[in-house]
């Protein structure tokens, strides 16, 4: 393959030209040869030596016998191996499923059955909950250990099992796999009301494309601009927008395994951050660090939020602090993930999502799929080169999120007289806490699972915080007991930890309407003006 990474493929009736994602890496270790690619606290990379480690991945995992098309689960927080087990798969041929790190067993068990994986890397730390979901699947046969240095921990003494170091002892040249632009490159799994998550299918293209044209346009960096790589690595806002866009454009990402406000201003400081990318939570940790004015953060001349929607207030009180512009932007994992910004080009609205950008359409429609008149409250719709091929083997999914050959987001907005999006609400009973997705079905199945509770259901409430916090409404059966403290522990043992409601309230019946529906907007309603004695909060 040309270094490139690209090449013309001869097929019926005209020519294919063939679009490897791990072309991101490739080319900027072709150009930047030397430039520093990953920082992980003291630990660096150049741009030849995550290259050249990412070939070892990519020759190790075919020595195993993975080939072109399996899929490759990645379990790991942002730690140096991450990049590397991404790349290196990508560039043979294989398809990368990123895994939430804080799910617990039957939540990978089910990831990994849905998804076909056929290998599994692991971080060392949830080695126990991972490696008890392998044991469950047929398909997937390898169990690759990632150990940190100094690891005293003993690998499994089973079939299939190997450690991250014994992959990456091969060769370390490779050449990119022809991958086409349309072959899926990741499968990210994104939850919905009807319960079990799916997986949105984005290939090569998709998240070239978006990683590009987040890099070069919207975010425009060079080699010695460093990104703070906070944001989860396994999350679509991490992966394309700081880890793709960054490495495409032969700049810097420093590392940092979990978010923590003082660690972040450290990092800043001693690696003169350019650019920090987070979601509305971090920067109202950053915001309200209580020694952050000690800290050097001349260097930083930009940040990017995203994930939820971040308060006006929050915004512009942190751009008083920094001296730095806020942008934010908006998308999903079904949309690679970015499909508005606010571009510098043009004013910035706080409060707004910003416009479209380039190549994508956006409208607001009604119930019909009609578009609504401008300033009216609908639907956001998305058609453009961002929007995922579909549900992985879930064809009824697909086709219901792609009517009328638009996504259909479940997100409400408004449309201002200048084109601007601004969110008003979500269709969708989600929740969005601190960024990540939680979906009130899957805590309200497990509060069914208590033998006390007769009803459940569960909302979002407003946190100055975490944007949304969770909140679950129960009543109880007759003749049982159960305190809000019990049942908050009990969902919090069965999910991850960033699900569990953090307000359980007990109530004597649950509002319904005629047909028997729980009513979800009463208990809204009643969380703002009711009495909280019955609710705990940890």
């Amino acid at each position: 393959m040309s270094p490139g990474g690209m090449i013309k493929k001869e097929i019926q009736g005209g020519i294919e030209v063939s679009l490897n994602l791990a072309v991101l890496l490739t080319a900027s270790a072709q150009k930047f040869p030397n430039e520093t690619a990953i920082i992980f606290d003291d630990y660096k990379l150049n741009y030849t030596q995550l290259n050249e480690l990412s070939n070892r991945f990519a020759n190790g995992l075919l020595s195993a016998g993975i080939k072109r098309g399996d899929k490759v689960a990645l379990m790991m927080p942002n730690v140096p191996q991450f990049p590397i087990a991404y790349y290196g798969a990508l560039k043979m041929g294989a398809v990368i499923v990123p895994f939430n790190v804080l799910l617990k067993v039957d939540e990978i068990d089910y990831i990994l059955q849905d998804s076909d994986a056929n290998a599994l890397v692991v971080w060392e730390g949830f080695l126990t909950e991972a490696q008890a979901a392998y044991k469950r699947s047929e398909l997937c046969q390898h169990l690759i250990v990632v150990q940190p240095n100094g690891s005293k921990q003993s690998l499994p003494n089973e079939a299939g099992v190997h450690s991250f170091g014994e992959i990456i002892k091969g060769d370390s040249h490779f050449n990119l796999v022809p991958t086409m632009p349309d072959d899926t490159a990741v499968i990210l799994y994104t939850s919905g009301t009807t319960g079990r998550p799916k997986g949105a299918e984005l290939t090569n293209f998709n998240m070239f494309f978006n990683a590009k044209y987040a890099g070069d346009t919207l975010m425009p960096s060079f080699p010695g601009d460093v990104v703070l790589a906070v944001l989860p690595l396994f999350h679509v806002f991490g992966q394309s927008s700081v880890m793709n866009a960054f490495i495409g454009r032969g700049a810097a990402m420093s590392l940092v395994a979990r978010f923590d406000p003082v660690k972040a201003f450290q990092v800043i400081e001693r690696d003169k951050v350019t650019y920090f990318e987070g979601v509305p939570t971090m920067f109202f940790a950053l915001l309200h660090t209580p020694d952050r004015k000690k800290y050097d953060t001349s260097s930083l001349k930009l940040a990017v939020s995203g994930g939820s929607a971040m308060p006006v207030e929050v915004m512009l009180e942190f751009e008083r602090e920094f001296g730095i512009p806020v942008l934010e932007g908006y998308g999903l994992s079904e949309t690679s993930p970015t499909a508005s910004f606010n571009v510098k080009e043009r004013p910035r609205k706080p409060g707004s999502i910003g416009i479209p950008v380039w190549g994508v359409e956006m409208m607001v429609v009604d119930d019909n799929d009609q578009e609504v008149e401008q300033g009216q409250p609908g639907e956001i719709v998305v058609r453009g080169h961002n929007v995922m091929k579909g549900y992985y083997k879930k064809p009824q999914a697909t086709a219901d999120a792609m009517r009328n050959e638009w996504f259909h987001t479940g997100d409400i907005a408004t449309v201002d007289e200048e084109g601007y999006f601004f969110i008003v609400d979500r269709k969708k009973d989600m929740v969005v806490r601190g960024g990540f997705n939680v979906y009130p079905r899957e805590i309200e199945e497990v509060l069914y699972q208590h033998p006390a509770v007769r009803e459940a259901a569960v909302i979002g409430i407003p946190d100055p915080k975490m944007g949304e916090e969770v909140k679950a409404y129960v009543s109880l059966k007759p003749d049982t007991e159960a305190t809000p403290t019990e049942l908050q522990q009990f969902v919090k043992e069965r999910i991850a930890a960033y699900k569990y409601p953090r307000e359980v309230e007990i109530i004597a019946d649950i509002p319904k309407g005629p047909t028997g529906k729980l009513l979800k907007r009463e208990l809204r309603e009643m969380s703002h003006v009711r009495s909280q004695a019955n609710a705990v909060r940890v």
